[in-house]
């Protein structure tokens, strides 16, 4: 029987010395970006910025300089990922290559796709997307259908996925298909690919438009798409592996608890023209579970840099910052007598209305609730 443990960590001086680094350039390069662009948080879509970013090498902080990475620690990649996101600076654009695209890469990847692929995302001018979920599969990835059949040279691709983030704007999917479909264990006969989004014939990107209007999420269809043998990342047959690898990338950074922080910025300033008890209290409670998430994140960090396996940690992290982004605009709705609106003159309104229709969409990204808790009594020995 497994159990978790967040040991505390502290940041390095050498970490510590990029935040102010990193501060003054957002300053310099955002100094007029609305309030409710920034309540956007991670989705923000902006090449330029991702261009300016991977020219002042933090983008790929922690691969080897080898194929152009920076050769730095977790902990200093941390420091720039929470200025960053505390910023609501637009990183949308490289965030999926840079968070876990490159990290598969690096550990699955031929030396021929980490050569060619990942020099341009450390640019800040390659981007990729997910492709795991499908329709009418639910939360249950090894319940997948679409088929990659083995032909001379490559592989044909039919079905869907679906949910997947900027896939209309990205250049490259890695994607999971079945690649076996006489496989026996549900988990097995499955293949992770790199789908060219922008090359390949029989592919098909239909935007999903949100609550707030933004086409974010799309549908990927595949319709006898071929995809070449050397688009094949690590063995055939091992992408079960390799996608729960993937997964573990994402579940435990800082924007698993700072994707709605400017609101609680926004609080704090509507809070200041006439400050009051209940005011005092909610905005402590918040502060008090933001530090205790980043603590924990911190701590999965620590794993990280220690080259141990944080995956039920970083599930937890996950799960419990999820739930604290999605708890804030209610809190924050019942302690303000205005109604939220994308037309209201504030910053306020605004940005709590947008985070308002975007915040159901949290805890479905990286896996769902359920998914994650069953992923934690299963570390815990409870199933």
């Amino acid at each position: 029987m497994q159990s978790f443990r967040f040991e505390p960590c502290e940041l390095p001086p050498a970490a510590e010395a990029l935040r102010q680094e990193v501060r003054d350039f957002l300053a310099e390069t955002l100094p007029d970006y609305p309030a409710v662009k920034r309540a956007e948080s991670w989705a923000g879509f902006d090449p330029d910025f991702s261009r300016k970013l991977g020219a002042r090498g933090w983008i790929g902080m922690t691969w080897p300089a080898d194929y152009g990475g920076g050769g730095r620690s977790f902990f200093e990649r941390y420091v720039v990922l929470e200025e960053l996101l505390a910023a609501g600076a637009p990183v949308g654009a490289h965030w999926v290559a840079d968070r876990q695209s490159g990290p598969l890469l690096l550990r699955y990847g031929s030396e021929e796709q980490r050569r060619r692929l990942l020099p341009p995302i450390i640019r800040g001018e390659s981007y990729f997307g997910i492709g795991m979920s499908e329709p009418d599969s639910g939360s249950d990835l090894a319940s997948i259908r679409t088929r990659a059949d083995k032909v001379d040279g490559g592989w044909v691709v039919n079905g869907a996925k679906v949910w997947t983030s900027n896939a209309h704007q990205a250049h490259y999917l890695i994607a999971l298909f079945r690649s076996d479909p006489k496989a026996e264990e549900r988990h097995a006969g499955m293949s992770q690919f790199l789908v060219d989004l922008k090359n390949t014939e029989g592919l098909t990107v239909r935007p999903i438009r949100n609550l707030a209007g933004e086409e974010h999420f799309n549908e990927v269809v595949f319709e006898d798409a071929f995809v070449p043998d050397d688009m094949l990342v690590g063995n055939a047959g091992d992408g079960w592996k390799q996608v729960v690898s993937e997964l573990a990338f994402e579940r435990s950074g800082p924007e698993r608890y700072l994707s709605s922080y400017q609101l609680i910025v926004e609080l704090i300033r509507e809070a200041s023209q006439a400050p009051g008890e209940s005011h005092a209290v909610a905005i402590g409670r918040l502060v008090a579970r933001l530090s205790t998430l980043r603590q924990m994140s911190l701590s999965v960090a620590g794993k990280l840099q220690a080259g141990d396996d944080p995956a039920l940690e970083a599930s937890v992290v996950k799960d419990l910052g999820n739930s604290f982004e999605q708890s804030i605009p209610q809190i924050v709705h019942e302690l303000s007598d205005s109604e939220p609106s994308m037309d209201g003159d504030g910053d306020f309104s605004q940005v709590q209305a947008y985070l308002t229709q975007v915040t159901p969409s949290f805890s479905l990204r990286g896996g769902t609730r359920e998914i994650l808790r069953g992923i934690i009594a299963r570390g815990l020995g409870l199933r």
